[in-house]
């Protein structure tokens, strides 16, 4: 069947849904009763096959890359429970989520949502362990700061152990008008050393986030891949390294696969989202065809996760964003 025809039956099905109101259980039985259940059957990787919480997906239709959906971006189709979420989100070929706000959950549902993963051979991305875009925070040399940021990365090792989280998130707030850049980069070099002395000994790698300044977050220290790069390099500590959020990058500088090259030994994770929107990839200028080819070729086994909305609503919406996947992992 060609895949006009499957999409087609996917949101004839969708309709469906939406007209009787299909509870959990009828939708199950519909997909087992109905041409789109023996679609199923069939192996065909449909977006819609994990709706009734059944995997109708192969291991061999899984991502080449390891694209990590959030809480929350297929709730219309998996419902609001956390797990149904990730075993909806493994059956349709994804390998990983993120949850940037982890840290914030209580402790017992980490361990449920670390425990479904080991489970299905998930990996979890990278959790926000600071990002007060409010404050100037690593760029001074405040004792209340550092005691704070020690703090911060007690609780995110905390996070670790229940969850065998390899990442966490940190930005360094906003940049200090009355202080030369060069001592704010010193001392964000001594912050983030500091917080890596910390996090180092149980393994938990902490990746810097530039953010772009013209759009979103004007008034913030870290904004590009090179400057980075370059504090990276000064702090010179293994568990220290970048997270390339490739729409922020889009924005501020362009040249996303030399930066991604230039940035490579200090590069622990991805984020995507397309500009201009910050939607879901094929929506907007940035050929992410081409660059998850290119960091696939690269040996590139980390998590990229999906930091951005949907272009559609509900259901719809849902579902254009496993096509747009489907799309660029078709390299």
């Amino acid at each position: 069947m060609n895949q006009p025809a499957i999409i087609k039956i996917q949101f004839v099905f969708l309709a469906q849904v939406k007209q009787n109101n299909l509870s959990t259980m009828e939708r199950r039985n519909f997909l087992k009763s109905s041409a789109l259940g023996a679609l199923s059957v069939s192996g065909v990787a449909t977006a819609f096959s994990g709706l009734a919480g059944e995997s109708a997906v192969s291991n061999s239709t899984q991502f080449k890359l390891k694209y990590a959906p959030s809480f929350g971006m297929f709730k219309e189709l998996a419902g609001n429970d956390l797990i149904d979420q990730i075993r909806f989100i493994h059956d349709q070929g994804f390998r990983a989520i993120f949850d940037n706000s982890l840290m914030s959950k209580e402790p017992e549902i980490q361990e449920k949502i670390a425990n479904e993963l080991a489970r299905l051979g998930m990996d979890l991305g990278p959790f926000v362990v600071y990002a007060d875009f409010s404050v100037k925070s690593m760029v001074t040399r405040d004792p209340a700061i550092m005691e704070m940021l020690r703090g911060k990365m007690k609780e995110a090792l905390a996070v670790q152990k229940r969850t065998n989280a390899k990442t966490a998130l940190v930005v360094p707030g906003r940049y200090d008008e009355k202080l030369a850049w060069d001592y704010q980069t010193a001392n964000v070099i001594d912050s983030m050393r500091m917080c890596c002395d910390i996090t180092g000994p149980s393994g938990l790698t902490l990746v810097m986030e530039p953010l772009n300044a013209h759009s979103d977050h004007p008034g913030l220290f870290l904004t590009t891949m090179p400057q980075a790069y370059m504090i990276c390099k000064a702090v010179n500590h293994p568990c220290c390294r970048i997270v390339d959020d490739m729409y922020h990058q889009q924005i501020t500088e362009g040249n996303l696969i030399p930066n991604i090259d230039m940035s490579w030994e200090y590069i622990g994770a991805f984020h995507i989202g397309d500009n201009p929107g910050r939607k879901e990839p094929t929506t907007g200028e940035i050929n992410y065809l081409n660059i998850f080819r290119h960091i696939h070729e690269k040996g590139y086994n980390g998590v990229l996760c999906m930091e951005h909305g949907k272009s559609k609503p509900e259901k719809e919406g849902e579902l254009a964003v496993i096509e747009a996947y489907r799309k660029m992992d078709a390299f």
